[in-house]
């Protein structure tokens, strides 16, 4: 993947399909690649990635969904018949319900279609080794429970996870280069981390680190003019090459 629009997938943190549409609108012939998470699929409804994909976009739908195995395959059965691109679930819900979830795709997937890639959430970029020891009552070093959750999700047969930047390259080693890594946790030098804790510019996530893509949303579109800070992010990444 050459084209770095390909690997940049831009959240649409919104509570409105109009303030999605309103902000994608200003970013015409920039973006390929955008998420729908739980703000915006629970206040436009699953319309929202049909409409997406008319439009000409790919669409990850990020649910995050964690259950009992027969409740994750149909959940994901369910969500491959919209068309998404890309969906996934928490790897803390174990290798018996991830293998259940990607069962429920390959179901799904309308006939004719590519199977939308599976991933597993590791440890969400706003939890610190500290809260996970401490809240989570996980023990040890965070980097290798998320390798750990990896190896689990491999395992399931899923496309790869999500993790922090900073976790790529023990991935990588623990599960192979094929698997997909997909990278919340981005800011551009200067910009404010919010509610993360492990972060990483995009020139640090896609050229150093080698994450497959990378997941940005308020340092774009709650900028002040969003095609100037995407381009920005874009001239930079190409400079860094």
């Amino acid at each position: 993947m050459t084209d770095f629009r390909e690997r940049i997938i831009l959240a649409l943190d919104f509570g409105s399909p109009e303030e999605a549409y309103a902000c994608l609108d200003r970013l015409t012939g920039d973006v390929k690649y955008v998420k729908v998470g739980m703000e915006l699929f629970y206040a436009a409804g699953p319309a929202i990635v049909s409409t997406l994909k008319e439009r000409g976009f790919k669409v990850f739908v990020d649910l995050k969904i964690h259950d009992i195995p027969n409740t994750a395959q149909g959940a994901m059965r369910s969500l491959a018949r919209l068309g998404a691109d890309m969906m996934n679930v928490h790897a803390a819900g174990g290798v018996k319900m991830m293998a259940a979830a990607r069962e429920g795709v390959e179901q799904g997937t309308p006939a004719g279609s590519p199977r939308p890639l599976l991933i597993g959430v590791t440890m969400l970029t706003s939890t610190s080794e500290d809260v996970m020891n401490s809240q989570l009552l996980i023990p040890g070093k965070l980097e290798d429970t998320v390798a750990g959750y990896a190896a689990f999700t491999k395992e399931a047969g899923l496309d790869g996870v999500v993790a922090s930047p900073l976790e790529v390259p023990l991935i990588k080693k623990t599960c192979g280069t094929s698997f997909v890594t997909v990278t919340p946790g981005i800011r551009p030098a200067g910009a404010a981390k919010g509610d993360q804790t492990r972060v990483t510019t995009p020139e640090e996530a896609l050229l150093t680190l080698k994450s497959d893509y990378i997941v940005i949303g308020r340092a774009i579109t709650g900028a002040a003019d969003p095609h100037a800070a995407w381009n920005d992010m874009i001239d930079s990444l190409k400079a860094s090459r």
